[in-house]
Parts: C-alpha cells; sequence; structure tokens
C-alpha cells in the first residue's frame, strides 16, 4: 500500500494531481461534452497508476481540496476498478423517470438547457464497462405521463442513434392500464410524481429472475455521472449487501449544490429521522442513485404506500425491516443540474414528511417520540410549514444532518410552537 506512495511512483502521482488541479477547468457545466471527456481522460491515467481502488480512496482522503472534476475523475477510477475487481458477469439495469424533460434530452444545438442527457447516460455507462467480460446492461426510461410527451421523444432519439439494443422506454399509463403488480394503486399517471415510474421500471428491470443481476435507479438530468456505479455494484455483487445508495453527505462525497434548500433540507432530515428511527443511520434518503439486488427490488416495489416524492424512503425501509443492516451508504460526487429542474419548483417537503409519517404508520409499531413528530407534521399546512422552515431552530440549522441519530432535543412541541406563532 503506503510504501509503494513513497517510491518515484508516489512523488509522480503527486506531481500529477498538482498538474490536473491546475489543468481543471475552473467551473463546472454538466452540459459540456469536452469535461466529461476531461474527467474520463484523467480517470484513465489514474486508473494505470495505482494497484487499487482502496489507493485512490487513500488519494481522495488526501485532497480534500482538489477541484470538484478531479475528485469526480478519482470516483470514476475507482468504480471501473472495482468492476474490473469483480471477475465474473453480472447484469446492471438503470432505471430513471421522466417528466418534463422535453427540452434537456435535447442537445444544447437545439434548446439553451438541452443536456443531451440520454445519449451522455449511455456513453458514461460504455465507458465504464468496455472490456469488463460478463457485464451486461439496459436501461429503462419511464415516462411519467409527461404532457410534453418526453418518453416519445426519448424514443425518436434512441431509433435515431440506433440504441434500441440497450435503451427502451416505458410509459407509466401502459402500466396502470394493464394492472401492472408495480403500478397498483395507481388510477392514473397524476397519482404519481416519479415515484410509480421508478416502482414500475424496477419492477420491468428486476423480472428476469436472474442473479448477479443489480437493478439501480437514478435521476433523469447528469447530476450523478453514471462512471459512478461500480461504487454501487461492489458492495452488492462483492460485499453481499441487498441495496447501496449513493450519499452526498459522508466525508467523501463531492458535492456542488445550490445552497437554497440546505437548511430547510436540514429541517427536512431531522423530522424523517424522529418519524422513521428505524433508517437513522442513513443520512441521504433523497440522492437519485439508489441500487438494489434484482430479487430484493422486485418485492420491495409490488404494493408500496407511497408514489410521490418520499417513495425512496419506502423502499429504503422495506429493505432494512427485511434483512437489517443490509443497507451500505456510498459516498459519490453530485453535481447540481439547476438549469431546467423540475424539483427546485416543487420543494415538497412538506408533502414528502406527511407521506413519511403515512409509509411509518403502515410498517412500524407505535413509539411516543414518532407519534408526537407525526402528529405534529399532519398538522401543517403550507403557511404553517413555511414559518417553521424559514425559522429552524439553530441546534438544527447549525448542525450536520450525520449528528441527528442521536441530536433530537428539539421537541415536537416547541416546532408547533414556531408553526403556530404566525396565527
Amino acid at each position: 500500500g503506503c510504501g509503494r506512495w513513497k517510491d518515484g511512483g508516489a512523488v509522480s502521482l503527486a506531481a500529477e494531481v498538482e498538474r490536473w488541479s491546475v489543468e481543471a477547468p475552473a467551473s463546472v457545466d454538466l452540459t459540456r461534452v469536452d469535461q466529461d471527456a476531461w474527467v474520463r481522460t484523467v480517470a484513465e491515467q489514474l486508473i494505470e497508476r495505482v494497484s487499487s481502488a482502496e489507493e485512490l480512496v487513500r488519494l481522495e482522503e488526501s485532497s480534500p481540496d482538489a477541484p470538484v472534476l478531479l475528485r469526480l475523475a478519482m470516483k470514476l477510477a475507482q468504480s471501473r476498478l472495482r468492476v474490473l475487481a469483480l471477475g465474473r458477469g453480472f447484469r446492471v439495469s438503470i432505471v430513471f423517470a421522466v417528466y418534463k424533460e422535453h427540452n434537456r434530452l435535447r442537445t444544447q444545438v437545439e434548446h439553451p438547457h438541452g443536456e443531451d442527457f440520454l445519449v451522455r447516460k449511455v456513453e458514461q455507462i460504455e465507458w465504464l464497462f468496455r472490456g469488463v467480460e460478463g457485464a451486461s446492461w439496459e436501461m429503462l426510461v419511464v415516462d411519467d405521463g409527461c404532457p410534453e410527451h418526453s418518453g416519445a421523444i426519448a424514443q425518436q432519439i434512441i431509433d435515431a442513434r440506433g440504441l434500441g439494443d440497450r435503451v427502451r422506454v416505458l410509459f407509466l399509463q401502459e402500466a396502470i392500464d394493464a394492472a401492472h403488480p408495480s403500478a397498483r394503486g395507481l388510477s392514473s399517471t397524476r397519482d404519481s410524481q416519479k415515484g410509480g415510474s421508478i416502482q414500475y421500471g424496477m419492477g420491468v428491470a428486476a423480472d428476469d429472475g436472474r442473479l448477479d443481476h443489480v437493478v439501480v435507479f437514478t435521476d433523469a438530468d447528469l447530476s450523478t455521472h453514471l462512471g459512478q456505479l461500480g461504487l454501487l455494484i461492489n458492495p452488492i455483487l462483492d460485499g453481499g449487501f441487498d441495496a447501496a445508495i449513493g450519499s452526498r453527505r459522508e466525508p467523501l462525497s463531492v458535492v456542488i449544490k445550490g445552497g437554497a434548500r440546505n437548511t430547510r433540507g436540514k429541517l427536512f432530515i431531522y423530522l424523517w429521522k424522529r418519524l422513521i428511527p428505524l433508517l437513522s443511520p442513513i443520512v441521504d434518503t433523497q440522492c437519485g442513485f439508489k441500487a438494489f439486488r434484482a430479487d430484493v427490488a422486485k418485492v420491495i416495489v409490488v404494493d408500496p404506500v407511497e408514489k410521490r416524492f418520499a417513495f425512496d424512503i419506502e423502499l429504503l425501509l422495506r429493505t432494512v425491516l427485511a434483512r437489517p443492516a443490509s443497507i451500505e451508504r456510498v459516498p459519490i460526487a453530485w453535481i447540481d443540474s439547476e438549469a431546467a429542474s423540475t424539483t427546485k419548483e416543487l420543494q415538497p417537503y412538506l408533502a414528502m414528511l406527511q407521506s413519511i409519517v403515512r409509509i411509518a404508520k403502515r410498517y412500524l409499531p407505535e413509539r411516543a417520540l414518532a407519534a408526537d413528530f407525526a402528529e405534529l407534521v399532519e398538522s401543517l399546512d403550507e403557511a404553517a410549514w413555511n414559518r417553521v422552515s424559514s425559522q429552524v431552530p439553530r441546534e438544527i440549522a447549525e448542525r450536520e444532518p450525520l449528528e441527528f441519530e442521536e441530536f433530537d432535543a428539539v421537541t415536537a412541541e416547541r416546532l408547533r410552537d414556531i408553526a403556530l406563532s404566525g396565527d
């Protein structure tokens, strides 16, 4: 390990890191293909210079101030090394939902917000699995009832680019019409906000009954580079976990995110941890980058309570109830795709918390503390939530969410007083 670093190889790697730090693009723009190419080139050079993914973890630990794109390259290199080290065949299905993605599906020439994200995702996966013997993959794009016909646009791109052998489009409405088990409980696509489509896509993907099959869901945008898939696949295929979830709140996470949601996000985390303490070791439930063993995925997507933005929490809870301590948290690089985000305008924290109360009531025995917070959340309307979330108690606002598993000193009663303060 470290001994090798102290001879000529170590000096030369340190010098290269310094050079890359100077060369790295100063600002990050997800729509720029040249930045993607730079990251891949650096990742490949890193792979040539180290003997294991563990060396790259140490390099990450020693380079906390490296530019974001260099740290992303370190994640990609680690991901590819972990895939190459598996040494056996496997299949990966990648699922994401599209709703009002008609602009971002386009190239930047076609639209200012264009990310060409479908083609870019394919390129990222192909880079990761290139030359990996026995690796196969598919991508499932699920139209969540998009009024702008995102699914049809995606299909046009697939046909034009000859991607039909690896990428297919599903329509949630068709699943509802056919009474698909993963679409149970939906009367129309209006009942789903992403969750229904992801669950349906996962159910279709997991249906092949194959061992060594991992089902991943992600977001439509390019916030999470799919070259990082190896970081999620490895704990499942090599580490015995049922699920591995990307986390933006670990010491080695790399995050560029708009600051507006930060304090509200902390309040959201504090509250859901009171409602579902069984998931408390997890910090970031909402990161759109999660992987499940296919046989686990097949079970957890049937007959869920939640079809909207809190669906992640129900999937995680069902996984842990079936087998405790079966979820691995994985620090990832995540770069906010702000330009045309559909989530940003919705800010659905209160609706999500009220969904989490319903989830908790279905799966968990009553607990005094949880009941107290459940009652608070159920009593809030948007005006009351806005009062609380704009006056988040300092003990929550100034703490890191990693501490909220232990820290629970802000009571439901205190939050209720803030909520009522404007009445």
